[in-house]
């Protein structure tokens, strides 16, 4: 039997583990001819993309789901 506080705990550390899941990190910003490019850091990885891949890893697809490959070192 679950009190409230528990369920409450519950759904706190549900909430912490997606929050988690997968953090995008912003490392260089690029605008050229309207395009906008991004250079991101997922899970100690780096990935160039453009704002459409930026929102979709913002919204927790990983790298893999999106089919990207790591940035060249520069």
């Amino acid at each position: 039997m679950f009190s409230p506080v528990t369920s409450q705990n519950a759904k706190r550390a549900a909430v912490r583990k997606a929050l988690d899941a997968y953090k995008v990190y912003i490392t260089a910003q690029s605008f050229s001819d309207g395009a906008y490019r991004a250079r991101v850091l997922v899970d100690g990885e780096a990935y160039w993309v453009d704002e459409f891949r930026l929102s979709q890893l913002q919204q927790g697809l990983s790298p893999a789901e999106l089919e990207l490959t790591p940035a060249a070192d520069d």
